[in-house]
């Protein structure tokens, strides 16, 4: 009895160490969260899907990611070439 209280005791320490997220982890979430915020933000100010449209939406986004000290996503008017 008192052994399966030891590793159960055990078990769950364990569990919640390994659960806590380590400082790069939190900063490479919160990068992520911001860049989602600047996407979400490029696309409700330029809506439509046209040529013109995706450069500003684009431009908009690479604005928003400078100002936040991240890098630039890939362009959506050019493909990149495999």
């Amino acid at each position: 009895m008192r052994l399966l209280t030891f590793s159960l005791l055990t078990a769950l320490v364990m569990s919640t160490v390994a659960a806590r997220a380590t400082q790069p982890g939190k900063t490479v979430l919160t990068n992520w969260k911001i860049m989602d915020a600047c996407a979400r933000q490029a696309q409700a100010a330029y809506p439509e899907y046209n040529a013109e449209s995706n450069a500003k939406r684009d431009a908009k986004l690479n604005e928003c990611l400078s100002t936040n000290v991240l890098p630039p996503r890939q362009s959506l008017t050019s493909p990149g070439s495999r």
